[in-house]
């Protein structure tokens, strides 16, 4: 629901019986019932659901946020780590301990 709610297009507006200052800011009723098939209409956004879609976004916004320290900590655990150890080369190219042009051990 997060991921709709940030892809919700936001305007501003003003019905037409109200003076030329006054503006609100919200989503169009037909892209908010498109998004969320909530409501008894698409000419208007209930309340109660527009109070719903915001508490499940702060509910996932706040497990986003108490995740982060561990993800933090994962990540630096594994930017520790040292790399898969790779074979060392010789200045000609053939791995130390094998003279140059000698086949490898095992192949035919």
């Amino acid at each position: 629901m997060l991921d709709a709610v940030a892809r919700l297009p936001v305007s501003t507006w003003r019905c037409t019986w109200e003076p030329e200052g006054v503006r609100h800011l919200d989503p169009m009723a037909q892209d908010w019932h498109a998004a969320f098939h909530l409501g008894s209409s698409d000419r208007r956004i209930d309340v109660v659901d527009a109070f719903g879609v915001a508490v499940v976004c702060i509910q996932a916004l706040e497990r986003r946020i108490t995740q982060l320290p561990e993800d933090l900590h994962t990540r630096r655990l594994q930017l520790r780590e040292p790399t898969a150890p790779q074979h060392a080369q010789t200045d000609s190219g053939a791995p130390k301990g094998r003279a140059q042009g000698a086949p490898a051990v095992g192949s035919g």
